[in-house]
This record gives structure tokens, C-alpha cells and sequence, in this order.
């Protein structure tokens, strides 16, 4: 799947059992170079939950049936920008959400998306 960044490690994109879709951490990784995206913090959430929506796609789902999804931020204070990007991908009912402020993320990331979605 080349839409989908390689995973820089021992581990899969993506694990779907059934109805369940889990899927690892997306950095900010352009699929077609395996580079971080460099600038701004707009451009790195939209471009991890832009691999996230392909992993979902991939998967046969729809945005509709992430249940769950988790933000780590190198700065908290980017917060209220990681908002304005994650609104233009969901609506009512939103999923659940945790955002949680890291130390470090692999490749010196500022951000890393995971989600959960079910399709029952």
C-alpha cells in the first residue's frame, strides 16, 4: 500500500481483526518520500491523519466508524491548532479522543496519531 508511510519499525500500519481496525502511531510521513513533513504543526496533523484515513479506507471502513483516537504532542501549546485541523476531519458524533504531551516521539516528530475504529 503505498498511500500508507512504511513503518520504521517491527511492527504493521495496521492490525484488523473482524470488525476491529487498531492501527500504530502515525507520524507526519509522506508516503511517496518516507520524510517527515517539515513546517508548520497544521501540516504535520493533516498529513498523519491523512495516512490514517487511508489505513482506514484500506480497510473497508469509513471516518464514521473510528470510535477512538489518540494524540501525542511534542508541545501542548499546539493544542488548540491540532483542534482546527482534527475538525475538518470529523463531526458529530465525534470519536473519543485523548491528547497526551510526550517527551520524545521517534524521528523527533512534534505529533503521532493512532486510532480505533469498529465496524459492527
Amino acid at each position: 500500500m503505498s498511500s500508507i508511510p512504511k513503518a520504521i519499525g517491527p511492527y504493521s500500519a495496521f492490525t484488523q481483526k473482524g470488525g476491529l481496525l487498531v492501527t500504530s502511531g502515525q507520524l507526519p510521513i509522506d508516503p511517496e518520500t518516507n520524510q517527515l513533513v517539515q513546517g508548520p504543526i497544521e501540516e504535520q496533523v493533516k498529513q498523519s491523519l491523512d495516512n490514517l484515513m487511508e489505513i482506514v479506507k484500506a480497510a473497508g471502513m469509513e471516518r464514521k466508524d473510528i470510535v477512538k483516537v489518540t494524540i501525542f504532542l511534542k508541545d501542548m501549546n499546539d493544542f488548540a491548532k491540532v483542534n482546527e485541523v482534527y475538525a475538518t476531519y470529523f463531526s458529530e458524533a465525534y470519536p473519543s479522543r485523548t491528547c497526551v504531551q510526550v517527551a520524545r516521539l521517534p524521528r523527533d516528530a512534534s505529533i503521532e496519531i493512532e486510532l480505533m475504529a469498529f465496524k459492527g
